[in-house]
């Protein structure tokens, strides 16, 4: 018996090959991405970019409704309970926040409404389903992600101490302790824009020791990402090749 449901779920994921529906409606999702991101390229509001953004979430509305639909053949099993897990899903929220932008049109315009056309940038990321290295790179972070939480936590207890220490060693030179925060954060980076400078010897002794810190910042989950990404093309490798 032809099912519906399953064939919808064939075409809404990535195209197989031979499969033709599937195809057409990747690159029609991609070109409705590409073109719905145009109006943040422009500086006002006009006609056209009012119907660009109507077509295009009227687009991305059907398909979030789809693949809410055909959630139980994504997650796996078959009960209310893989609808609740798909909308929770950060691929499934992206896709609930890049249709948000539409309601301005359709609403009195405030500053609040009008923020939400910054949503559309959430719609880049629905063109990680229809690219396979970004597939792959999405897997490869989902598998070390404790591992990158972990040094994240870490960068963010240096940047408080630091931001602590130098706030009480500078008092004159902070007039917030977020300035501090954004000092401690810039230098940490290695980016340091000179806006903010230490002038004791302290000061600028923990300015070193953040600049080199940073280095290691950079260092440490580029090479946990890297690791895992080899590790994964090595492993795709080996199954083609047996």
């Amino acid at each position: 018996m032809y099912n519906i449901k399953q064939r919808v779920y064939e075409v809404l994921e990535v195209s197989s090959i031979g499969d033709r529906s599937s195809r057409a409606y990747d690159v029609l999702m991609t070109a409705a991405v590409i073109v719905g991101l145009l109006p943040m390229t422009l500086k006002s509001e006009n006609i056209f970019t009012h119907c660009i953004e109507l077509v295009t979430s009227l687009i991305f509305i059907c398909d979030y409704i789809a693949r809410v639909w055909t959630a139980d053949y994504k997650m796996g099993y078959r009960n209310y309970r893989a609808y609740i897990a798909y909308v929770l899903t950060p691929l499934a929220i992206f896709d609930l926040l890049s249709i948000l932008p539409v309601i301005y049109l359709f609403v009195h315009v405030t500053s609040r409404i009008t923020l939400l056309r910054l949503f559309r940038f959430f719609r880049v990321f629905k063109l990680v389903r229809y690219s396979k290295t970004m597939v792959v790179i999405s897997n490869v972070v989902r598998k070390v992600k404790k591992q990158l939480l972990a040094v994240l936590i870490l960068i963010i207890v240096y940047i408080f101490v630091s931001a602590m220490l130098v706030f009480q060693l500078e008092p004159d030179l902070f007039n917030t302790f977020f300035d501090a925060l954004y000092w401690a954060t810039i230098s940490i980076t290695t980016i340091g824009y000179g806006d903010i400078s230490p002038v004791t010897g302290v000061g600028r002794l923990i300015t070193m020791v953040s600049a080199l810190m940073g280095m290691a910042v950079i260092a440490l989950p580029t090479g946990i990402i890297t690791a895992a990404y080899m590790n994964e093309i090595t492993k795709k490798k080996t199954k083609y090749e047996l």
